[in-house]
């Protein structure tokens, strides 16, 4: 069975998920102050900081998603890969250093540094909440998909849990505990995402793993999954299906490649017949039903562009446009993530602000190498749901061992507790230090402005639990496409002006950050996506070209700020800086 518990499976993420917890009221101790809560003193070393951040990026969208767009898409899956990565090349040569200068708790500090406006704090403050919560919504759905094969419990519930375990975590210890979090997760994503790669390797491709019965599967509009047309009573009597449908000829009539390295298995890949899955939506009476039906394709064709992205191999230009502005908002979205900058707050200068953002790098792009090959195997493991392309690794996992599936399933889960963690401190910190403190200026003592930060954790982790059940249908990695584009339009165009153009002045940069993150969030729920998946419209109801804003609404954040910096007073003392 697909989705069969295991106690053994359950002892093994219950451990994790306790021990993770635990660690948090230990740290607890060292977050009595503010500095400590936020910023975790400015003591964290840098490598440890490093990993860190491998460990808040690397989130349930990059986990979960990414394995799953390739299982599904081949090669498509690997450009969000490529794009998560090329941000950070923007993160250490334009923002790491200052960024580390300007600031102290909040990403608000740094753009606030030379004016002290009430204006900017909460333009910005608004749009880090904004986009925590658009970045929380793929995290929260990943937790709930995990929960569903690894418990048997309901998604709902899997994303109660995960609210209440990062609330805690968050709540408990602030920054400390969320930092060690993010490394502990970091450093055990990257090593056992390695360890798979080689089972994969070893094991390589294998025909007719799984049911070789053409299972056709249909989601009803209650929720129901059937197969061939018969309703199944529940989840787990859900079958694995069979992905292999012919090796190359120079195997002859095996049935197995055996051991491949990288390069061989690519090629073997390449030259094979493989089964996909492809959705096909159908409305009627009772509502609309999404039929996943076997598809067998060839291995180059899955490893070439335009499997998912339809720009890079047709003629229309609104599809063209929608590619190139995905890939725009996630090289300049990274830059632009609350969650990420306030990471810069926590070593203690800006050389280790450098030497932190370098380890990261390496970190993530050791791991998305290795998501093309955990994505891949997934494609020909036997072991696919078809209804839920978020399970891909999990199940992958599941397909050599339960332990090695309840290992995964469990840095899964932590791999989404990090990143939660780190997105509800953001937040947090955008309403008790940038809201409460210095726009409406009540006066706090050190102990207030803490258990400030904590209360707003609590109302971010409630509206984070009710948005993951409410997306729960949807990939993570193209919700995360969402808060990029968000965050690349309202936050990057007034970060990099600030540092590089001494004209900037406050109203510029309220002005582009509110343009940007109004524009961008706009766009996104006039588009044809937006249409379709949430309201259940038809596409050619929207109002927008193509669905990615970054394109148009990234130069829109630049032109606003400059526009409005020529209209306004110079700054004092710009000429000097």
């Amino acid at each position: 069975m697909l989705y069969e518990t295991s106690l053994a499976a359950i002892a093994i993420f219950a451990a994790f998920v306790l021990s993770v917890v635990g660690l948090s009221f230990y740290l607890g101790r060292k977050a009595q102050s503010a500095q400590g809560y936020y910023a975790a003193h400015g003591e964290i070393h840098w490598f440890v900081n490093g990993i860190a951040f491998a460990g808040d990026y690397l989130s349930a969208a990059s986990f979960l998603g990414i394995c799953g767009m390739i299982a599904f898409y081949g090669y498509d899956g690997f450009l969000y890969s490529i794009g998560f990565l090329a941000g950070w090349i923007v993160a250490l040569f334009v923002i790491a250093e200052p960024i580390k200068k300007l600031g102290k708790f909040t990403f608000a500090d740094a753009l606030d540094s030379r004016f002290h406006s009430r204006g900017i704090k909460l333009a910005v403050a608004i749009s880090t909440l904004v986009v925590s919560i658009f970045y929380l919504i793929p995290q929260m759905v990943g937790a709930g998909d995990l929960i569903v094969p690894l418990l048997g419990l309901p998604h709902a519930v899997g994303v109660i849990l995960v609210g209440v375990a990062v609330t805690l975590i968050v709540v408990t210890a602030g920054m400390v505990s969320t930092t060690w979090v993010q490394f502990i997760k970091g450093s055990l994503l990257v090593f056992f995402c390695g360890v798979l790669t080689v089972m994969i390797l070893n094991r390589g491709l294998v025909v007719g793993t799984g049911s070789l019965a053409p299972q056709v599967r249909t989601v009803a509009p209650d929720g129901t999954v059937l197969v061939d047309g018969a309703p199944q009573s529940k989840s787990h009597d859900l079958r694995p299906v069979g992905t292999i449908a012919a090796l190359p000829a120079r195997y002859g009539d095996a049935i197995s490649t055996g051991p491949l390295g990288p390069w061989e298995y690519l090629s073997a890949l390449e030259d094979s017949r493989i089964v996909t899955w492809a959705p096909k939506k159908q409305t009627d009476a009772a509502g609309t039903h999404t039929t996943y039906s076997p598809t067998e394709r060839l291995g180059s064709d899955l490893l070439k562009p335009g499997g998912y992205f339809k720009g890079l191999t047709t003629g229309n230009l609104a599809d063209k446009l929608d590619f190139v502005s995905l890939m725009l908002a996630l090289f300049c979205g990274t830059a632009s993530l609350p969650h990420i900058l306030i990471r810069y707050y926590t070593v203690k200068d800006q050389a280790a602000a450098r030497k932190s953002t370098v380890v990261g790098i390496a970190a993530i792009g050791a791991f998305y190498v290795l998501t093309l090959f955990l994505g891949l195997g997934a494609m020909t493991s036997g072991a696919l749901d078809p209804t839920s392309s978020n399970m891909a690794a999990p199940l992958l996992a599941k397909s050599f061992n339960t332990t090695l599936f309840a290992i995964i399933s469990a840095i899964a889960f932590t791999t989404v507790l990090g990143t939660v963690s780190g997105l509800i401190m953001a937040g947090s910190g955008a309403v008790a230090h940038d809201l409460v403190e210095n726009v409406l200026r009540i006066p706090m003592t050190d102990h207030e402005k803490v258990r400030c930060g904590k209360i707003a954790a609590v109302g971010l982790g409630i509206v984070a639990m009710a948005l993951g059940i409410l997306f729960r249908n949807f990939n993570v990695s193209f919700l995360v496409g969402w808060a990029f584009n968000i965050a690349a339009s309202a936050n990057l165009p007034a970060l990099v002006m600030l540092l590089f153009w001494p004209r900037t002045t406050k109203e510029g940069i309220i002005a582009a950050v509110t343009v940007g993150m109004l524009a961008s969030l706009g766009w996104i729920l006039l588009s044809a996506d937006t249409f379709e998946k949430v309201y259940g419209l038809p596409r050619d109801a929207s109002w927008m070209p193509f669905s990615q804003p970054g394109l148009v609404t990234i130069p829109l954040g630049f032109l606003v700020l400059v526009v409005v910096s020529l209209l306004t007073p110079r700054p004092a003392g710009a000429e000097a800086r």
